[in-house]
């Protein structure tokens, strides 16, 4: 099943890029793994039509090999459900700590998930991922009748379930350990929070098509027990996040690399859906107050100037540091080095 799964992918290494959108997932990332027998992600669920065709085109030019493009499947949400003015409050001192005006409820338009399809269909990626849900019938057909593989984000073996029933080509078990958000859309996170190699063998036993393993992996040696486990590849994303190809802030990148896999945390604090990052000051000055926080896309996009300041300012305490328990051991050096390096410490004897 592994072979096969690589040679649908078009790729000679198990290792997938994880989309990693809001900065760190570049073109030049993804076509950097792709050129070196990975596959390449590029995540588009936060860029218009435009972006995304933008994205697909610069990363096309710099690789033939395989490109991936993630979008969001589900979970938004366009009004509010409870009164904004606590966590406009608090983020009113935030800002004003930051020289920004006071913050103001965003307007996030209408999902424009269905747009952004239609632009995967037209551009022809050779494969196409998403999380936070299952897309339509409709367009589940649609990306097999372009002749696109297809793969889908479980946190469970019950969402495994429903993604082969949806007819996807391979699942990406994304475990308890993995960073920044994450893909339940069957029940609670809490519910999910499923160690890696655990739902691993979980999905593999509950369905008939390959498992992606996703979540705490940064060795090669970590690649070896997931493949063992019954992974037929690996997703790694934070393991990709010091690479210079990646669009990672210096605020970001210095964090991470002083990080240990003790300090990340499970937070919904910036952007309103359950993700995991480093604890700092702003996930402290929510703590338990989660009656405060909007639902995502709303909190994430009401966050965005305040993340964006602190980055500029080299302030970590404001920014979504995401990032996998693994975290401590990520290392600092090109995308080709890194898959040469993990290749090389998955097989050694």
């Amino acid at each position: 099943m592994a072979t096969d799964l690589l040679r649908k992918l078009g790729i000679r290494h198990p290792i997938i890029q994880a989309p990693m959108g809001g900065g760190p997932g570049t073109p030049r990332l993804a076509a950097a793994v792709s050129n070196a027998g990975g596959l390449g992600s590029l995540a588009c669920a936060y860029l218009t039509v435009d972006g995304l065709l933008r994205d697909f085109e610069a990363a096309r030019a710099l690789t033939t090999g395989p490109l991936n493009i993630n979008l969001f499947a589900g979970g938004y949400h366009t009004r509010v459900d409870r009164d904004p003015s606590p966590i406009l409050n608090l983020l009113r001192d935030v800002h004003a700590e930051l020289e920004l005006p006071p913050p103001v409820l965003p307007d996030v338009g209408a999902d424009p998930f269905p747009a952004q399809v239609e632009a995967v269909l037209r551009v022809r990626p050779e494969i196409f991922s998403f999380t936070f849900g299952i897309p339509p019938a409709e367009t589940m057909q649609a990306l097999r009748a372009a002749g696109i593989t297809i793969i889908g984000t479980a946190t469970t073996a019950i969402e495994a379930t429903m993604l082969t029933d949806a007819g996807v080509d391979a699942i990406v078990a994304q475990g308890a350990e993995a960073g920044a958000h994450r893909g339940t859309f069957a029940g609670s996170f809490e519910e999910a929070m499923v160690p890696t190699l655990e739902l691993v063998r979980q999905i593999a036993n509950a369905t008939n098509v390959p498992v992606i393993a996703s979540g705490g992996i940064m060795t090669g040696a970590e690649i070896a027990t997931a493949l063992a486990a019954g992974a037929s590849a690996v997703q790694l994303g934070t393991a990709f996040l010091a690479c210079p190809e990646a669009g990672t802030s210096e605020a970001y990148k210095a964090a991470l690399l002083r990080a240990s896999g003790e300090d990340t945390v499970i937070t919904r604090a910036y952007s309103g859906r359950a993700a995991r990052g480093i604890r700092n000051t702003f996930i402290e000055l929510l703590g338990e107050r989660e009656e405060l926080i909007l639902p995502f896309p709303i909190q994430n996009s009401l966050t965005r100037d305040m993340r964006s300041a602190s980055a500029k300012r080299m302030n970590p305490e404001y920014l979504s540091l995401w990032a996998g328990t693994g975290v401590a051991r990520l290392r600092a050096m090109p995308a080709a080095e890194l898959i040469e390096t993990l290749m090389a410490e998955a097989y050694q004897p």
